[in-house]
């Protein structure tokens, strides 16, 4: 699966309209805040949500940010997963 990125946002699909995102907002300097993750119901099940959050991630790392979860998902995932404890802020 393919995904790009448009100003805070990586999305999977149409930029006007994708099948899959997950959107962020800067926050105070080094930081980002992971806002919101969507998912169409067709796509739901095959680790979509996580890739676009790996997708995040590595952005984060790359320019040296920490993520703040306020997406339902992300606070779960970064509960779940140990890969992202690099890019929690506060963690």
């Amino acid at each position: 699966m393919t995904f790009e990125k448009s100003g805070t946002m990586f999305y999977h699909g149409p930029e006007d309209d994708p099948f899959a995102k997950i959107i962020y907002k800067p926050a105070e300097d080094g930081v980002i805040i992971a806002t919101s993750t969507v998912v169409d119901p067709s796509l739901r099940g095959q680790g979509i949500a996580k890739q676009l959050l790996d997708h995040l991630a590595h952005f984060a790392r790359q320019e040296g940010l920490k993520i703040r979860p306020k997406c339902s998902y992300v606070v779960k995932a970064f509960e779940r997963y140990s890969e992202y404890e690099d890019v929690i802020f506060g963690g």
